[in-house]
């Protein structure tokens, strides 16, 4: 479903400044395949979702999704294939619509656009199916402003756009880091459940190891813009937290500088 090829990404070439980002980072994704990313501060990980999504472009290098090179691709044109969910519960719905309208925009992405009536009742009823099953309430205020929203309620819904036209890739980027520790369980819950639902293929960094571990089918440490670890099946559900603290260690000759890392343990 995914396929990197040797990409490559540096920041401030020529320099003093200058910083490696992604060193010639090859990666392949199966359909199915639900990918957690972890690593310190700088190590690549939100630039490698940056260079799938088109957010950056790549210094050299492939990037495939289904067979399909778009590695000269704009960010819009990779629409159609993804679905992004980002850290800040901000980011990636209208505030001053209303759920209903954030939910029709996601639906007709990629759609051409025409006069008719913005949401059919239908729609609508859909919609309000959808959301009851994360049981937050919120198809009973369907028409509400997202920006009265909390921070989970919000990242429910704009999990639940990014998934609504099943794209062939879901980013994820640390997309419960800016909440509680029970919202971003009740989150990273709905998650499961959209990924498992739908069989998507999916992406996701984080800075909980514990989650790291719980999640997907995969994990990948990455450390100077380098994969170092790549583990799943049996190996990756018997795995520790200490496991990875050891793992770091022994691949990369060091420890964790990153003291978010180890209060995840």
């Amino acid at each position: 479903m995914l396929e990197l090829k040797n990409v490559c990404k540096t920041f401030y070439a020529g320099t003093v400044n200058e910083r490696v980002a992604l060193n010639d980072v090859s990666l392949t994704l199966n359909d199915g395949d639900v990918v957690t990313i972890i690593g310190g501060n700088g190590a690549g990980k939100s630039t490698l979702l940056n260079m799938v999504s088109g957010t950056l472009p790549v210094d050299a290098g492939q990037v495939l999704i289904d067979g399909v090179d778009i590695t000269n691709y704009p960010e819009h044109k990779r629409a159609k294939f993804l679905g992004r969910v980002f850290q800040d519960p901000m980011t990636g719905t209208a505030a001053s619509m209303g759920i209903d309208e954030n939910l029709a925009l996601a639906l007709r992405r990629g759609k051409r656009r025409g006069l008719g009536w913005g949401i059919t009742k239908k729609e609508r009823a859909e919609f309000c199916e959808r959301l009851s099953e994360f049981g937050l309430g919120l198809e009973t205020r369907i028409t509400a402003k997202v920006g009265l929203l909390s921070g989970g309620q919000r990242q429910v819904l704009t999990l639940l756009m990014a998934t609504l036209k099943k794209p062939k890739l879901l980013l994820l980027d640390e997309h419960t880091a800016a909440l509680d520790p029970k919202t971003a369980k009740l989150v990273l819950e709905a998650t499961d459940k959209i990924i498992r639902e739908n069989n998507l293929t999916a992406m996701m960094i984080t800075h909980n190891m514990n989650d790291a571990i719980t999640y997907g089918n995969r994990l990948i440490m990455m450390m100077d813009g380098r994969i170092i670890y790549d583990v799943s099946g049996e190996e990756k559900k018997s795995l520790t937290v200490p496991d990875l603290l050891k793992k770091f260690e022994e691949y990369s000759g060091g420890s964790f500088s990153n003291d978010r890392m180890m209060l995840s343990k």
